[in-house]
């Protein structure tokens, strides 16, 4: 009867809306608000009857990918990405859609006027598991007890206070506990604090890009414990959105949308008392512009998320850019992911060392085309002082892909001093000593642990006994599980087909060389920044030793090798290690023995970055067709020559293409794109 009344206002108010002329906008503004109001109260009310109902559809959804549906009905989606149709819910402008993930439902529009990227959900999946376990910390030294749906009761017990202070801690609710918390509840109270409600201890949060606000509205729905959340955005258009959208989900009590430069509202919130307890950045591209900001503006203890997207100047294709935005070069090498982990986390220690704060890295992680961090933000002169023997200049064999650290600074432990002085160096000559190439000079990079294992197992405990409050929970448990496994104090990895392509011979089984490295004495790890990638405290002689052993049983034509090629000068040389390839019990890690999920295929064609948004909406065109004509062209290789002259020449773009016309490419594509220019 109630959905009845509803669809007989929705009707009266639609006709309302076509009678009036286009004039009157803000008329037909409050007519639609009102009929939205109308339509949520009955909605509301019919929910509240069967309340099972909806808890099952929610979590019917939890392993299937983002969806864009009505809100009245669902429908199965055409597409891998997850279809984006058009919704007849009261209160959505012309061409806008609503996009749900998680918890939340985001009115979105259509063109790409305010970005959004699908794929991305893992990042927020795991942003919002992060800042659950970082509350449950720092609101229990408050008293106050975070409540998570699906979740087991977690009790803070406030201890009685001791000589140097107060301490808390966290214990399970368990039959042998009862009587312990009845004695302690009668001592001391302890708020609670549920998801959605506004928590006066709580933490405050900044979102200083916030595009449609989805990140910051699943904050305010899924994250317990927070007194605000500022979701900022510079577009006017995002700005509005974001509103609307925290009207639509019920959140306004605890989000407020803000148009403002994003450092702006940082630098005016550097007093103690303005700071930010958790700020998220999650920029198109680089956050080197936000980075100096960002590390005044947020509290003592607080925590900063970064993520970064410009995977091409980290990864090493433009060493002098990524000097330029983060202070460090990077190189093109197969331990790329990681590097530029370390490069993100030396810039923002940099940049916090010059206010006399520090970081301690939580949680790091390289996943799909971008890299997100979490680090905690102090304050302390004496740490401060560490700062240089936390970085580290890097060697790097362009032959053999050998590599060796170089700290920039020496501490030295004199009673309860500490003498801190320059750094001796370098640690290799002037050609590798393997394969005789040069080397070349990267960094400085962070060269300290980018994680905390500690944190990062309550967050894996957290997100493995509530598998259904994330749809991307199966892959943060196996990339959290395979962080909690890797060697916490080695920097930077080796990657088993690399080293057997350097002198091109089969390459060994995982398991087979972890084995050999293990009987050997050494310790040895995966990494989840690669798939194949092999992280020990072995000295790179002790890898081409089992290298050289291997080649014995899978000899290699060393005719055809040249006498200066790596491969010649390595396998030239005899092992000083005998290696034993005897699989051994230690070798499988846990993750890989439960099956984990921790490299997932691609979900669907074109997933990678999206088209940054513009006012106008819509895509360019020469996007478009550079996506179409690049597309697949490593799967197809071009075998007929006449079809090279479809591509441009990149000699001819750099004016040093000595061909001319006799160029297998095209110049004309060229002159044509200058003339389009110029006119």
């Amino acid at each position: 009867m109630l959905a009845r009344i509803g669809l007989q206002v929705s009707s009266r108010c639609t006709g309302l809306s076509l009678v009036f002329p286009k004039k009157k906008s803000s008329l037909l503004q409050i007519l639609t608000a009102a009929h939205s109001c109308v339509f949520k109260k009955f909605r509301t009310m019919d929910s509240k009857k069967e309340p099972e109902e909806s808890q099952d559809t929610i979590s019917a959804g939890a392993d299937s990918t983002t969806t864009a549906v009505p809100m009245e009905e669902t429908k199965p989606s055409s597409s891998t990405e997850g279809s984006q149709t058009s919704s007849t819910e009261p209160g959505l402008l012309p061409g806008e859609t609503v996009v749900r993930e998680g918890k939340a439902a985001i009115l979105f529009p259509s063109a790409n006027e305010v970005f959004y990227n699908p794929v991305q959900e893992f990042n927020r999946d795991l942003t919002c598991a992060v800042i659950t376990e970082f509350a449950r910390e720092q609101l229990a030294q408050r008293g106050v007890r975070i409540l998570i749906p699906g979740e087991k009761d977690r009790v803070v017990v406030r201890l009685s206070e001791e000589k140097n202070g107060t301490v808390d801690q966290e214990t399970s609710e368990q039959p042998g506990n009862e009587k312990k918390k009845k004695e302690e509840g009668d001592k001391k109270e302890f708020i609670t604090a549920s998801v959605g409600e506004r928590c006066e201890q709580g933490l405050r949060v900044l979102e200083g890009l916030a595009a449609s606000g989805l990140r910051s509205v699943r904050f305010a729905l899924e994250v317990p414990g927070l007194k605000s959340i500022t979701a900022n955005d510079y577009s006017a258009k995002a700005a509005a959105l974001i509103a609307r959208n925290a009207q639509h989900n019920n959140v306004s009590h605890i989000l407020q949308a803000s148009q403002r430069d994003a450092s702006m509202v940082m630098y005016e919130a550097r007093g103690r008392k303005e700071r930010y307890d958790v700020i998220d950045l999650d920029p198109y591209g680089s956050p080197s512009p936000f980075l100096d900001a960002a590390v005044q503006a947020v509290s003592e203890g607080g925590l900063l998320c970064i993520t970064c997207t410009d995977m091409a100047v980290m990864a090493g294709n433009s060493g002098e850019t990524c000097y330029s935005k983060y202070g460090s070069v990077s190189i093109k090498s197969k331990y790329c992911h990681e590097m530029a982990l370390r490069i993100i986390l030396h810039s923002l220690d940099q940049r916090a060392a010059v206010y006399q704060r520090y970081i301690e890295p939580l949680l790091s992680v390289s996943v799909d085309f971008y890299i997100r961090v979490f680090v905690r933000v102090k304050t302390g002169q004496v740490v401060v002082k560490n700062a240089a023997s936390k970085q580290a200049l890097l060697y790097n064999c362009v032959g053999c892909g050998a590599f060796h650290l170089q700290r920039m600074g020496k501490k030295t432990s004199q009673g309860k001093h500490m003498k801190y002085s320059a750094a001796t160096g370098p640690p290799v000559g002037p050609s590798c000593e393997h394969c005789g190439q040069r080397h070349q000079l990267g960094g400085p990079i962070w060269a300290e642990p980018i994680h905390d294992i500690a944190f990062v197992q309550k967050v894996l405990s957290a997100v493995s006994g509530n598998p259904t409050r994330f749809r991307t929970s199966k892959r943060i448990e196996g990339v959290l599980s395979m962080v909690t496994e890797e060697l916490k104090d080695i920097p930077l990895y080796y990657v088993l087909d690399n080293l057997s392509s350097t002198v091109h011979c089969n390459t060994p089984s995982t398991l087979q060389f972890r084995s050999a490295l293990l009987h050997a004495g050494y310790r040895v790890s995966l990494s989840h920044a690669c798939k194949n990638a092999v992280k020990t405290n072995a000295p790179a002689e002790v890898l081409w030793d089992i290298i050289r052993c291997w080649e014995k049983s899978n000899p290699v034509k060393r005719e055809r090798l040249s006498e200066t090629s790596p491969a010649h000068r390595i396998l030239s040389k005899e092992p000083i290690l005998q290696a034993c390839f005897e699989i051994r019990e230690d070798a499988n890690p846990q993750s890989r023995k439960r099956h984990l999920t921790r490299f997932q295929e691609n979900p669907y064609a074109n997933w990678g970055p999206k088209a940054r948004a513009k006012a106008g909406g819509g895509i360019c065109s020469e996007l478009e067709d550079k996506r179409k004509q690049f597309q697949g062209k490593r799967k197809k290789p071009i075998t007929d020559s006449s079809q090279l002259k479809s591509f441009p020449c990149k000699k001819f773009r750099r004016g040093t293409c000595s061909y001319g016309d006799k160029c297998c490419y095209s110049h004309e594509l060229e002159q044509e794109s200058n003339e389009e220019k110029m006119d």
